[in-house]
């Protein structure tokens, strides 16, 4: 079985990328959560927030941002001493500011699929090298919610986001889940 060549042999990539990577996504708090965790990985190999992804779940209560929005600074000092997630301020601030700027969105979902035109966008990538790090859509996005209130949300990490939350399909056209997923967004 061919797979995009980011997968490796780790089985908890191997699973992520045959059942999750990619596949269209439209629930608001879930595109929450994987905003959330895109950010934690600036700077970081994805698989380290994979890894970590329960502990980032129990640490902010499933991601619920009603929940998020209210955390205090008592919340805050209980996630710095968390070694279930990446313990790094700025990208805690920035989870409970991103809640706190969900919060002011009508619907999320719809705000994000907007930067498609809400139908996920093929791309036929013939190698890893070809996949950009971040497009016009992505910048737009970034652009979008940071003037809402998002942060760690930059072109990069906006298109990261696209790609997993299944806004886009980038796997390489001789991965398996490419004709798959190509097939749900017809």
């Amino acid at each position: 079985m061919i797979r995009c060549p980011w997968a490796g042999s780790d089985p908890l990539y191997i699973a992520y990328h045959d059942t999750e990577w990619g596949v269209p996504m439209r629930d608001s708090r879930k595109l929450f959560e994987l905003l959330c965790l895109e950010g934690a990985q600036a700077g970081l190999a994805w698989i380290t927030i994979l890894r970590k992804r329960e502990g980032y779940r129990a640490a902010f209560d499933g991601f619920d941002p009603k929940r998020m929005a209210a955390y205090t600074d008592a919340d805050r000092a209980r996630l710095m001493a968390d070694a279930g997630i990446v313990r790094n301020a700025a990208k805690i601030d920035a989870f409970i500011g991103n809640a706190r700027a969900w919060m002011e969105v009508d619907d999320f979902a719809e705000l994000v699929w907007s930067f498609v035109e809400a139908r996920p966008v093929t791309n036929h990538w013939r190698s890893q090298s070809d996949v950009p790090a971040q497009t016009e859509m992505s910048v737009a996005m970034s652009r979008e919610l940071r003037r809402i209130g998002f942060r760690f949300i930059g072109p990069t990490v906006c298109y990261a986001y696209m790609q997993s939350a299944g806004l886009v399909n980038d796997h390489v056209v001789d991965c398996f889940r490419h004709a798959q997923l190509e097939e749900i967004a017809r």
